[in-house]
């Protein structure tokens, strides 16, 4: 039960990541740093702190008392895993948008679940598996069988990107990507892909506040399992860390394009562009709300990481399935991405299972 309720709650987290930028394509006028960085003060400064004061009594007190050794490598983490997402953006500008994330959320996927496990081989630590344990045990290599699909069900939604580029070129809807840089692209991609999964690292190296946070829930309510929102706490110290990386580059870009004045342009629908944004900020957010949830049920482990990369991919290929993204394109190029999502799906079955087996 606890491992059909981790993933329930990992799969609203996709869904929010999945579809956290629908509102952004409302908003009107404004240049993408803009709406980005407005977004993102919702995203990184302004949610954080109100979901860790609505769950976490004292939260700050156990930010205060957290040794600065971690507090720091916390924050760097965050630091890094920004440069991971704005690399994001010109791994797709390079590859184009299904070919560039799906490499991009592969390579994160796999180097956010294994190596914390490869680093507890070398530094053991209570609670934590090693890539050891998951070699080794039935559980473990079921769920490692579950990151090897969901990897194939990446690549299957990557080559669906391709195909579909192909088809509409040949159909002249669009023509030759002259931005097309393979080697450029997957340099950048890998990256990309290996800064986004600090993220994860983020969590595993600020875990004491979390599990001070769990401590303090648990002796107010014995017997009632882990708390729920115990991630909440250190997420405040991770995402300042996006936030000082994305607030440099986007500023750096208000300043080069000359786009302060879109915060205060009145030709442009002001408080919609604000409210659109915020909301769009917001369910950014509720990923990792539930993520943590998710995590508080299957364990900081590779299940976790996996599920939630796979949850991403799987609802924002599903949302380009809806909004008729795919229109236009071959019956085999429909049918190879609608083959990716089942074999991500069957991903998700199987890491849950290999976590089912761990209980």
């Amino acid at each position: 039960m606890q491992a059909l309720l981790g993933v329930i709650f990992h799969f609203i987290g996709g869904f929010a990541s999945g579809s956290f930028y629908i509102p952004y394509k409302k908003v009107k006028g404004w240049s993408w740093e803009t709406y980005w960085i407005v977004g993102g003060l919702f995203s990184w400064l302004i949610v954080p702190p109100l979901a860790a004061y609505l769950t976490i009594p004292g939260y700050t007190e156990i930010i205060a008392h957290t040794d600065g050794g971690i507090l720091l490598l916390t924050y760097f983490f965050g630091v890094l895993w920004g440069i991971g997402g704005l690399t994001y953006g010109l791994g797709v500008r390079y590859l184009g948008v299904s070919l560039g994330s799906s490499i991009i959320l592969g390579l994160c996927s796999v180097f956010g679940a294994l190596i914390p496990s490869v680093y507890y081989l070398f530094e053991p630590k209570a609670g934590k598996d090693s890539i050891k344990d998951l070699a080794t045990s039935n559980w473990g290599q079921m769920v490692l069988l579950g990151l090897l699909v969901c990897v194939i069900g990446i690549i299957i939604c990557g080559k669906a990107g391709a195909m579909k580029d192909n088809d509409l070129k040949k159909s002249g809807v669009i023509g030759d990507n002259a931005e097309f840089k393979i080697g450029l692209g997957l340099t950048v991609s890998i990256i990309s892909g290996i800064l986004s999964a600090c993220f994860a690292f983020g969590i595993d190296a600020g875990k004491v506040m979390a599990e001070e946070a769990n401590d303090i829930w648990k002796a107010a309510n014995p017997g009632e399992g882990e708390f729920l929102f115990q991630n909440n706490v250190t997420y405040i110290v991770i995402l300042l860390g996006g936030l000082t990386t994305n607030f440099i580059w986007c500023m750096m870009l208000n300043a080069r394009n000359k786009t302060f004045s879109n915060y205060t342009d009145k030709s442009t629908p002001l408080l919609s562009n604000y409210i659109f944004s915020a909301i769009a900020g917001t369910t950014w957010f509720l990923q990792f709300f539930f993520y943590g949830m998710g995590e508080s049920k299957l364990g900081n482990g590779p299940s976790s990481w996996i599920l939630h990369m796979a949850f991403i991919i799987l609802i924002a290929n599903t949302w380009g399935l809806v909004l008729n993204e795919w229109k236009g394109v071959t019956k085999k190029t429909l049918t190879t991405i609608v083959a990716g999502i089942l074999v991500i799906i069957l991903s998700v079955l199987i890491v849950g299972y290999g976590n089912y087996l761990h209980e």
